[in-house]
């Protein structure tokens, strides 16, 4: 796909900036009134048309399985493709904490335009009023279809479902089974799934990657994939593609994610003309366990919901080696409730983590390095009973315990922040199209309704909303045209894709360097954690941009790939995602780079008040960068989607 470029110049020499992009596809009119407003003017699909189309959905974590299954109960033809070797090993089994919605069952003077205004809020102000509204609508229903499907919610003595809070807000909204909310919830999809699978109208493929997009005469048509046990380069072809393929966080090679999370499906959308939305919105979890060596490969998530209970703090004196359990009460700084009196413990996510890297840096931290602050549930302990805290934690704190040696019931958990989720993606309007007809991205693969933070215990009211309630509904808009040229696999376009697959793959093979794929990931996430992590200076992210470009060069150059294509190659694999990993790497910087302010995940040294808090610039920097493309080595063009803002007061944001 082209571009027309106003500015011809190069942006610092890094990029250029293109035609605005607008969501034409965005309802006007009385906020509450947006979402029935499109769905009723979304034009149908016949139950016995439907049986005539076919869908592909790359991905089958909540967003994925649950569209999966919807569409199929519709009478669609799907095909799920996955690369784990069932959707039960999706990503979204990993998510401890809860799901948010406006049920106000704790009476506590909740609602769906409170929870819109806190999600708005939360983000930054840099998320569109008319999708968050959406999110906060739809969510009442999740719960409702999760319990339907058998979905284990805590409940309270009476039998009522429980609610806790969660960062970032002042009531009880979050529905959670213990600390594994994700799990549960994922075998409700799984089920919904599996029983279209026997019905005929889902078919999966398990262990098949995404390598390609297949695009004919504009519009999203299929995909290649390759077949990750025996090696084989297949063609799918369909009306609809649909992406839902989560985030990218393991760029920084240290975060939360599963170990096979990649960016590999959307960036090689975005390579075929697909807008990438925010890409340096990433945020940081402040509850992981820290770093315990240069061995490691992935950090391990204590569940946001351990603020509930747990306090922060760490010891007033620089330095303090003695033990927690021996710092008097007047020697410890519970620095969060002294800075934030109103939201104490339960800030933010980005807010959080930039305190605890604060007093980390000043010298307060603790553990080996300093790089570690307390999560104490003595007083919680003392308050409750152990019994009480171990019927909402005691899963949480069995594996804190396994994993350190530690155990949290005698003395505080150590946590320090992390890579986790990814507020950026591809960009797609309020339909969850992309800018390419015939490709729709849901759950964390698009830019997503958290704007610059996501709140917690929103992701996977996301992934539910758009694959239950928002896809189904949109999807048909488009299907509508159909039916569209019939495609075959010996079309040029077809024949391209596919060419191009097997030449990438040739030359991991025929490479003969001297490092591993691994050694360049990880010296990529020190890179990105170093220059584009928690916080980012104009003078870093410049330096990082040019050594990301030296190191991919050096990668493509070096790298080592053993084993063949004819079979099982995890190397080869890992070599694949790494190399997309490298181009999203250096988009992200740039995107960094360009947006001077301070806004949620995304905090510039140089634009902070003078407590240090985000300073956003709205002025300025009101707009989604939704980014495009330019053919390797060129400089990508940025187009501009203005935020508007009718129902939210954009206004610094405060805890206090």
């Amino acid at each position: 796909m082209t571009s027309t470029v106003e500015n011809e110049t190069l942006i610092g020499g890094l990029y250029r900036e293109g035609e605005p992009v607008a969501d034409t596809k965005a309802p006007t009119g009385p906020l509450a009134d947006r979402w029935e407003q499109r769905k009723f003017k979304a034009r149908l699909v016949n139950p016995a048309n439907r049986r005539k189309m076919n869908i592909i959905i790359v991905g089958t974590g909540l967003a994925g399985s649950s569209a999966a299954a919807t569409l199929g109960e519709a009478g669609y033809n799907v095909s799920a493709f996955f690369y784990q070797d069932s959707p039960r090993r999706a990503h979204s089994i990993a998510a401890q904490g809860g799901i948010n919605a406006a049920k106000n069952y704790k009476n506590d003077n909740d609602s769906v335009y409170r929870l819109f205004y806190d999600t708005v809020k939360g983000g930054d102000y840099r998320a569109r009023e008319s999708n968050v509204y959406r999110l906060a609508e739809v969510s009442t229903n999740i719960i409702d279809q999760a319990v339907a499907q058998g979905v284990p919610f805590a409940r309270e003595y009476g039998g009522l479902l429980d609610n806790r809070s969660f960062g970032g807000v002042q009531v009880s909204r979050t529905f959670y089974a213990r600390g594994q909310t994700g799990q549960q919830l994922l075998i409700g999809a799984y089920q919904a799934l599996e029983r279209q699978v026997a019905a005929g109208t889902v078919k999966t493929h398990s262990r098949h990657e995404m390598l390609e997009l297949v695009i004919v005469d504009g519009r999203a048509r299929g995909v290649i994939v390759r077949d990750m046990v025996t090696g084989a380069i297949e063609t799918h072809l369909a009306d609809v593609v649909v992406l839902a393929t989560g985030g990218y966080g393991n760029v920084f090679y240290l975060s939360t994610n599963a170990m096979g999370s990649n960016v590999t499906a959307t960036w090689r959308a975005h390579r075929k003309g697909a807008y990438f939305g925010n890409p340096c919105y990433t945020q940081i979890h402040p509850t992981c366990i820290p770093v315990s060596g240069d061995y490691q490969s992935k950090l391990t998530l204590m569940s946001e919901s351990l603020r509930n209970d747990g306090r922060i703090w760490v010891p007033k004196k620089k330095g303090d080696t003695r033990g927690p359990r021996e710092i008097p009460e007047d020697e410890r700084d519970y620095y969060l409730e002294r800075r934030y009196p109103a939201f104490g413990n339960l800030v933010p996510r980005d807010i959080a983590s930039r305190a605890a890297k604060q007093v980390c840096d000043e010298g307060f931290g603790v553990g080996p390095g300093g790089r570690g602050v307390y999560l104490d549930f003595a007083e919680a302990i003392g308050r409750l009973g152990r019994a009480s805290v171990e019927a909402k934690y005691g899963n949480l704190f069995d594996m804190y315990q396994r994993i350190t040696g530690e155990n949290p019931y005698e003395v505080p958990m150590r946590i320090y922040p992390a890579v986790h989720y990814t507020m950026g993606g591809l960009w797609v309007d309020y339909d969850l199209q992309s800018n390419i007809p015939g490709l729709f991205v849901t759950g964390e693969a698009n830019f997503s309704d958290h704007g610059a933070n996501r709140l917690g215990a929103s992701a996977l009211m996301q992934g539910l909303s758009d694959g239950y309630f928002v896809l189904p509904n949109t999807i048909n808009d488009y299907l509508a045209d159909a039916p569209f040229e019939k495609v075959s696999s010996d079309h040029p376009a077809v024949a391209e894709a596919v060419a191009s697959v097997r030449e990438r793959i040739n030359h991991f093979l025929t490479a003969n360097g001297s490092r591993s794929v691994d050694s360049f990931h990880k010296e990529l996430g020190h890179l990105m954690w170093e220059h584009c992590g928690m916080e980012r200076t104009e003078e870093g992210l410049r330096e990082g941009i040019e050594k990301i470009r030296a190191l991919r060069e050096e990668f493509w150059r070096d790298v080592k790939v053993v084993g063949g294509g004819d079979e099982l190659n995890q190397a080869l694999e890992r070599a694949g995602r790494v190399a997309d990993f490298f181009e999203l790497a250096e988009l992200m910087c740039i995107d960094a780079l360009h947006r001077r302010e301070s806004c949620g995940g995304h905090f510039r040294a140089e634009s902070q008040t003078e407590d240090g808090e985000a300073l956003r610039q709205d002025d300025e920097f009101a707009y989604v960068a939704a980014w495009e493309w330019a053919g390797p080595g060129g400089a990508p063009v940025l187009h501009k989607e203005d935020l508007q803002y009718e129902y939210v007061e954009m206004k610094q944001r405060s805890y206090k």
